[in-house]
């Protein structure tokens, strides 16, 4: 009995282990990709963009608070890529497990739930996950650049813009995609029939999003029409990926000062693109999350009034059969 114990304890911690590193391996990839528009800050490097912070959260969210090692793992590995290990870099480290951690506990604090299938839950990811939450890892992680010198201090409110922003728009953007993929199902025969419709979106979408955040007028607001419809048709499913690619456009711009950004500061890119990407992912969590919840609803009346309509024909008496009486054989009718 004692070895069965143990090797039951022994598969637990192996499992426990995988866990760990394959977070800290998503998280180190998925922050190479990050990098790949990184913007140097008085010294300091940071990126508009951090999927590393989404794939912690939505990590969190599937395997619970045990996996917080390796976000810290995989924030270590970023860093070792960049340069040396200082000693204010263990104070980064933990900025950038805290923050997705205090986003977990307070998604779980409003009951948060992974399907988004509820208007309170977009609501929940946008505002406590993402703004609150990343708001803990900005500013801890500054301070750590600033106290540790690799940032000057004229730079540590751009900075911190920038990690802030960054943060938020990996849970934003990235933390719907894979709770999207986690929930996905095999496509039924009668979805087949919105194939037309899909691809008239797909098309829309190619067309219209590079000419919104490319162009140099200030037709960012044409990406929302297509977003609507995504949102109201597909629901999550399209409506996040789309959000993914828009926000990956204009960073793309932003960062290159071209097209829309191109005559601005950076914390006025910043702030637009924080404006922007945030009024992006809120527009297609809540309208995909109201819409299925609606849908939830309408199935659930449905349900009801199926086993209403069995419960009383189950109940209503059968009424009996008359018996013949004198008239036997008489036809209708007389005679």
């Amino acid at each position: 009995m004692a070895d069965v114990v143990r090797t039951e304890e022994v598969r637990r911690l192996s499992m426990a282990a995988v866990r760990i590193l394959g977070v800290a391996a998503a998280y180190a990839g998925a922050a190479q990709l990050g990098l790949l528009k990184q913007l140097l800050i008085s010294g300091a490097v940071v990126t508009p963009l951090w999927p590393s912070s989404g794939i912690a959260v939505a990590a969190l969210l599937f395997l619970g608070i045990g996996i917080w090692p390796g976000i810290s793992l995989g924030a270590l590995i970023t860093i070792a890529t960049l340069g040396p290990v200082h000693l204010f870099d263990i104070g980064v480290i933990v900025a950038s497990t805290l923050g997705p951690v205090c986003s977990f506990l307070m998604l779980r604090r409003v009951d948060f739930r992974t399907r988004l299938d509820r208007l309170r839950d977009g609501v929940a990811l946008v505002f406590l996950g993402a703004l609150a939450g990343m708001l803990i890892s900005a500013t801890l992680g500054v301070w750590m650049l600033l106290l540790g010198g690799k940032l000057r201090p004229e730079g540590f409110w751009p900075a911190w813009t920038a990690w802030w922003v960054g943060d938020a728009m990996g849970v934003l953007v990235v933390t719907p995609m894979l709770l999207m993929l986690r929930w996905a199902r095999l496509p039924r025969a009668r979805d087949f029939r919105r194939w037309p419709e899909a691809l008239a979106l797909l098309i829309t979408a190619v067309l219209v999003t590079p000419l919104a955040t490319m162009s140099s007028l200030s037709v960012l607001f044409l990406v929302f029409p297509v977003l609507i419809w995504a949102a109201l048709r597909f629901q999550l499913p399209a409506s996040a990926p789309y959000a993914l690619c828009v926000s990956v456009l204009a960073i793309s711009e932003a960062t290159d000062r071209v097209g829309a950004f191109e005559h601005h500061t950076l914390v006025e890119r910043l702030v637009s693109l924080q404006a922007l990407n945030g009024s992006v992912a809120l527009t297609s969590l809540l309208l995909a999350a109201i819409v299925t919840e609606q849908r939830n609803v309408r199935l659930k009346i449905e349900q009801a009034c199926v086993e209403l309509a069995e419960l009383v024909a189950h109940l209503s008496p059968v009424e009996p059969r008359k018996p013949w009486g004198p008239d036997r054989g008489k036809k209708p009718g007389g005679g």
